[in-house]
């Protein structure tokens, strides 16, 4: 359809200028905008998207208003659409393709190609102006009105990308036909421009009318490539059809029942089966054009479906469909099928990148179906908005998490009013957010407690300042009185809010939230929620929110659980837990939803690093081409340092204090720790005491089931006795692989030296022997369940004997022990052989003696057919004695020692850790 010039004489041009000029650049149009109307057929008042995008960007209140509306607008959409003469119901389907569709010729050429394709028997289509275009045409304005003369050329550049558009896409008449439809627009434009230019200043309809030209080229271009694929398609140029009455909250309200009328006058006069129509602009009913605000296309699209009864509404974008949660922030965000209208407008209200919540309501009514598609990947099936359809199986349960996604708004700031003052008062809260009016701030969120002792609400943080005063001096009279003991402003917050139909109802859903928000270290500062229950919203702190996302995220099994690993001593132990996690995680990812990723290694040297995670089939050689000095602050910043995994967890492979003394700072900090170190539970009892009352106060978990006993589960038994209130008498055990081993061969007449080099041999002693025989590392596991047993000891309360000989505990090096131990090979002869005399064993042992509070580490004898001469190789074994077991103790064994085995207990702490922040069990 052609565009007819608003500026067909000298005389209009005049009319047209002396419209500019008379106006006061701060004053409201006159009525002389009446005599615009009047000098050309097709009004474009178009409405300023500069302004009014920052005029969003302070949101207003829109969620309210819509619903107030709905019903109204309900029987006047009835009655447009039940009076509608023209074809309409399921034969038509309405798609919106916005700038980045027809961003180029190959993009345009794809689009009709889409719409030849489809097989509906009749077909509308939206489209907005090419992408940049309209940045273009705004660029214009703000140069003429700056007077400065670039806005020529820049006009230039605008007829040049429409020109070579056309030249790829056109020929013959359609090329010849659009080119001079071009070149007369570029003309008016210009004489316009040059009245804005002269006049240093741009009214609201002057800016729609050069924005408006955006929208009616693409059109046109669009339904020209049509046509020229054999297909019957008019151009449609909305400002004929679409009535909007505008609002006082930067919205408009379609006048459907005159629509109707407009577009049956329309349709009978251009009768087609393919319609190609502008996005973005209407009319008012005094005929002066208007835009239908944000997401203008998209909802122009909505009421021509309800108005045709279409069957869909297709919105092509250059997504795959509404995720789950913002992918930039959680990279596991999954597609979501489908969505409710309800939780369509919730989660867009909250910042995801969905709809406006009032392009659902004209198709709402009549249940049609909006389609999220991504017109770059055809193949993704998108998302559907829709009524909610029931998803069970066929035990009635639900299948569908009651969540359906999370959305986000940062950079806002919490207001706080309390004062006792305000407990039954009336009007209070009217009169506070009347002041918040009065200043133009937008409330994103309130929240008020039963006593209503305080009310408080979220307000982007550029509006916060002024929100503060207005109260202050509103509440002036109140604050000096004491009526009003603050007005609190808490910067840098967030918002998170959880959407999802079916979480109404649903128990659990709140509890699991908050659950998840707290095993992520993340304090929440205000919760609200409505009786809907279509969302829960917290505010949390800013530098918190990403971590809360992908927290919550994880928890409803939208994503894997993903914990970010940092590994200290890549050595024997931390080595083999290193290649154990790269055999496994595979399976942990595809079959407990596990994923486990090891961001950090670092030795007493070396350290590597790595933002996404680290290739664990070729870690030692990463560690050796890539590693950098090692520096622990780094290390663990930069582990826990990425905001895109929630959870974090030191593991700690070491037998190092200096490591161990870390472990209070990184739990306090919300750092999970994990260890077979023994040095933190057997260090001073002050320092023990401090870590175990942060690590019950807190959610953050400290697990050190290694420490005795390697992968056997001593430390859990022990613990779940207790917390099913056995009480504890005695345990006795061999806590030593390395003993173990050494005794369980000392046997017949071979000599002890000559057992404890073989041990050393076969890898089960230390380094240096001395470090096994001398009974600390017992007496530290003595200890350790001393603690958890309820007894406050320290180590040196704990008498140990000691197998190293007295002389030689000051040799020089492990080789120089080794070389002189047979010299004291005698003694210990002489008692193996008193005690097979007597049908006993030696076993070295340590015991926790409950009841008379002490512990012991040393060497006794026991019959051979007690379950401690029954051992092999390097198990352990550890006797329970408690009420529930005092006739018969409560026997754990298993091996105690080697690599595998305490790498496996590790690991198992590992996989706990992930049940408890959400993996499945």
């Amino acid at each position: 359809m052609a565009f007819a010039s608003p500026i067909s004489s000298s005389c209009s041009l005049r009319n047209i200028f002396s419209n500019v000029i008379s106006r006061d650049p701060n004053s409201k149009p006159r009525k002389n905008l009446t005599t615009l109307n009047k000098i050309h057929p097709f009004p474009f008042l178009h409405r300023s998207r500069i302004d009014y995008c920052s005029q969003w960007e302070r949101r207003g209140s829109p969620k309210f208003n819509i619903f107030a509306s709905v019903a109204s607008a309900d029987i006047v959409l009835d009655e447009a659409v039940e009076k509608a003469q023209f074809p309409k119901g399921d034969t038509w389907s309405i798609h919106k393709f916005g700038g980045t569709c027809v961003g180029t010729s190959e993009r345009i050429l794809n689009v009709a190609d889409i719409i030849v394709k489809d097989e509906s028997e009749r077909k509308l289509v939206v489209v907005s102006a090419i992408s940049k275009v309209t940045d273009m045409m705004y660029d214009l304005i703000i140069k003429a009105q700056s007077r400065d003369d670039s806005y020529i050329t820049a006009l230039d550049a605008v007829l040049e990308k429409h020109k070579s558009t056309a030249l790829d896409l056109l020929e013959g008449d359609g090329l010849s036909n659009f080119l001079s439809q071009l070149h007369q627009d570029i003309s008016n434009l210009k004489a316009m421009l040059r009245a804005i230019y002269i006049a240093g200043h741009a009214t609201e309809s002057f800016s729609d009318f050069v924005v408006g030209h955006g929208e009616l080229w693409s059109a046109q271009l669009l339904s020209s490539v049509i046509r020229k694929n054999g297909l019957g398609c008019n151009c449609m140029d909305t400002r004929e059809v679409l009535v909007v009455n505008p609002t006082s909250s930067n919205q408009v309200d379609p006048d459907y029942l005159e629509s109707g009328k407009r577009l049956e006058k329309w349709c009978s006069e251009n009768p087609s089966n393919i319609i190609v129509a502008t996005g973005f602009i209407a009319t008012t009913p005094q005929n002066i054009p208007t835009t239908l605000k944000r997401d203008g296309s998209d909802f122009s699209a909505a009421i021509m479906g309800a108005l045709f009864g279409a069957r869909q509404v297709t919105i092509w974008t250059d997504v795959d469909g509404v995720y789950s949660a913002d992918p930039r922030k959680v990279s596991e965000a999954v597609i979501l099928k489908t969505l409710s209208y309800q939780e369509a407008w919730e989660m867009s209200y909250f910042g995801a990148n969905v709809l406006h919540p009032r392009t659902i309501i004209p198709v709402m009514k009549y249940d049609i179906p909006i389609v999220i598609r991504n017109i770059f990947n055809l193949s993704a099936p998108g998302t559907m908005i829709c009524q909610p359809v029931g998803c069970e199986n066929e035990n009635g349960q639900r299948l569908e998490s009651p969540v359906k996604g999370f959305a986000t708004i940062d950079n806002l700031a919490l207001v706080n009013v309390e004062g006792t003052g305000m407990a039954g008062v009336p009007g209070t809260a009217s009169a506070i957010f009347s002041a918040v009016k009065d200043v133009g701030a937008n409330v994103i969120m309130i929240s008020q407690a039963s006593s209503e002792h305080s009310v408080c609400f979220a307000v982007p943080e550029t509006e916060v300042k002024a929100v503060s005063m207005a109260l202050e001096s509103r509440f002036r009279q109140a604050l000096d009185a004491g009526r009003l003991s603050q007005i609190a402003v808490i910067p840098n917050c967030s918002i998170l809010a959880t959407v999802g139909q079916k979480m109404a109802s649903t128990p659990g859903v709140s509890a699991r939230l908050f659950n998840a928000l707290a095993k992520a270290n993340i304090n929440i500062r205000a919760i609200a929620q409505g009786c809907s229950e279509y969302n829960i919203t917290v505010v949390v702190k800013r530098e918190d929110c990403i971590r809360a996302l992908r927290a919550v995220h994880s928890r409803f099994y939208l994503s894997r659980t993903t914990i970010a690993m940092g590994i200290i001593g890549p050595g024997l132990i931390g080595g083999t837990l290193l290649d154990q996690l790269r055999d496994q995680a595979a399976v942990l990812k595809e079959k407990f939803n596990i994923d486990l990723r090891v961001m950090g290694i670092t030795g007493s040297q070396t350290m590597l690093l790595s933002d996404v995670g680290i290739d664990l089939s070729k870690w030692r050689d990463l560690q050796r081409e890539k590693g950098e000095k090692a520096d622990m602050q780094k290390f663990v910043q930069r582990v826990h340092g990425n905001h895109f995994i929630p959870n974090t967890v030191i593991v700690d492979c070491t037998a190092d204090s200096y490591v161990a003394s870390h472990y209070h700072d990184w739990l306090r900090r919300g750092i999970h720790v994990i260890t077979p170190n023994k040095k933190a539970n057997s260090g001073p009892l002050e320092q023990y005491l401090k870590l175990r009352a942060l690590q019950r106060q807190s959610y953050t978990h400290y697990f050190y089931e290694a420490t005795v006993g390697a992968g056997l589960p001593i430390i859990s038994t022990l613990q779940g006795l207790l917390e099913t209130g056995d009480k504890i008498l005695r345990i006795e055990g061999i806590f030593s692989g390395t003993l173990s081993y050494i005794f369980n061969n000392f046997v017949g007449t071979r000599a002890f030296s000559d057992v404890v080099t073989e041990a050393k041999e076969a890898g089960y002693t230390e380094p240096d022997p001395r470090d096994d025989l001398s009974g600390t590392d017992v007496a530290r596991k003595v200890i350790i369940l001393a603690r958890e047993s309820g007894l406050k000891l320290e180590l040196s309360d704990i008498p140990v004997q000691s197998l190293v000989p007295e002389p030689l505990k000051v040799s020089a090096s492990a080789e120089e022990f080794l070389q002189k131990l047979p010299q004291f090979d005698q003694d210990l002869a002489k008692q193996r052989q008193e005690a097979e005399a007597a049908g006993n064993v030696l076993r070295y042992v340590g015991v926790v003696d409950v009841v008379n509070q002490k512990g012991i580490v040393e060497l006794r004898r026991y019959k051979k057919e007690h379950p401690f001469a029954q051992l092999s190789g390097s198990d352990n074994i550890i006797a329970f004695t408690t009420q529930r077991y005092e006739k018969q103790p409560l026997i754990v064994r298993g091996p105690g020692a080697g690599a595998e085995v305490t790498a496996g207990g590790v690991f198992s702490d590992i996989l706990r850790l992930a049940s408890y922040l959400g993996a499945p069990s």
